[in-house]
């Protein structure tokens, strides 16, 4: 593995330091990306300085929510890009405050494809764009400005001449990203949005080089990793992936050898580049769309075990788990030798003293899933409490 225990410890825990590559982490409890929706207009406010200051440590790692690569790239209100200087600019002030704090902060990089809706589109007429013109089932439905939700509007697919442009958005936006003052980068190719839309045979229905075999339906992101490794270094590029996961109907015939597929193409760029990713990050199967646990909606949870432990077993580098961990969930991943860090995302909305809570077998605060999609740069942002302030919302059971 890339990273390793430090301070001579026997066996790692969640709360032991861990060395990323460059990187000296005191813990391994990151933030989790996470759309909020405080972006107003796409630029970070105020509000986003406050609430990942917040959540920042000394020698934590907060990954932020996903940010937009391009104008065609949003499928939800008031979610930040990194493709304007005024956002660039905005960023500044949330990486110094984070800094600040003594924390590593990750850029996501994010393209929904498909997932989107004509009004989030330039000019508000285009269709999304994707591996596909299939749209999204009407099992689903997409947030929309005014707080309704709607069907997703029908994709248009991207012939393979435009997929170029796609990486250098990738690309550009990396390099942005690194102007604001992010010590790195994570590529989204999760949870159906854009990159999974390809890796996903049950989406990517094509019969050009980006279609059909595996090795092709890998090559968006390989060749979207390769950009963005090329332009800022592969220690500042981490890449997520969901193999297992159906969300938005990203369902795969074989998750399993996707996996290893995208696992064998990252190791085989890490060889390339001459050096190791920041790491990989994969989301466990029991993660749904609205962000239940449900054990069983992929199999049972020895099968979703083996999965996640082959993919960890294969890739060279550090390895991020996700998806409704819980305290003894990710003590135990950790333990076990099944991730090197574990990133919360729910609990971390609602605890933004996470670490120290979890550390400390505290009680946690609830979340309130209504304010998670709300403007308010306030209620449900900024408001939950520390330990010791006052106790406003009932505490998590876990």
């Amino acid at each position: 593995m890339a990273g390793s225990a430090s301070g001579g410890q026997q066996q790692p825990t969640l709360f032991s330091p861990y060395k990323m590559g460059r990187f000296d982490l005191a813990h391994r409890v990151v933030l989790a990306p996470m759309t909020r929706c405080r972006a107003i207009g796409g630029v970070p406010q105020a509000g986003n300085v406050e609430y990942y200051r917040q959540r920042a440590t000394p020698g934590g790692f907060l990954i932020s929510e996903g940010t937009v690569i391009s104008p065609t790239g949003a499928g939800f209100p008031h979610v930040p890009g990194i493709y304007t200087q005024e956002q660039i600019d905005a960023w500044k002030k949330v990486v110094e405050a984070v800094h600040a704090k003594g924390s590593i902060f990750f850029c996501q990089l994010w393209h929904v494809g498909r997932a989107s809706h004509v009004v989030y589109q330039p000019g508000g007429t285009a269709a999304p764009i994707s591996s596909t013109d299939k749209p999204i089932s009407n099992r689903w439905r997409i947030l929309m400005p005014d707080g309704t939700h709607a069907k997703f509007s029908p994709p248009r697919r991207l012939s393979s001449a435009e997929i170029p442009g796609i990486v250098e958005d990738y690309r550009r936006a990396a390099l942005n990203a690194m102007e604001a003052g992010f010590d790195g980068v994570e590529i989204h190719g999760a949870h159906g949005y854009l990159i999974d839309q390809f890796l996903k045979d049950g989406i990517n229905d094509r019969s050009d080089g980006y279609g059909g075999p595996l090795s092709n339906r890998c090559r968006l992101l390989l060749e979207v990793t390769r950009a963005v490794v090329s332009a800022v270094g592969p220690g500042r590029v981490a890449v997520r992936v969901s193999p297992a996961i159906d969300h938005m109907d990203a369902s795969d015939s074989d998750p399993l050898a996707l996996g290893l597929a995208v696992v064998d193409c990252l190791n085989a760029l890490q060889q390339e580049a001459g050096g190791r990713l920041a790491y990989l990050h994969v989301t466990q199967p029991r993660y749904t769309a609205y962000g239940q646990t449900e054990t069983g909606r992929h199999g049972n949870e020895e099968d979703e075990g083996k999965l996640m432990r082959a993919v960890r077993a294969r890739y060279q580098g550090s390895f991020m788990c996700s998806g409704g961990y819980t305290r003894e969930l990710g003590i135990e991943a950790v333990a076990g030798g099944d991730a090197d860090l574990v990133s919360y995302g729910r609990l971390f909305i609602s605890n933004p003293d996470l670490m120290e809570r979890l550390r400390e077998g505290a009680p946690l605060n609830r979340y309130i899933r209504a304010t998670f999609y709300t403007q308010d740069p306030v209620v449900g942002y900024t408001d939950y409490p520390f330990l010791g302030q006052q106790q406003q919302r009932p505490a998590a059971r876990l």
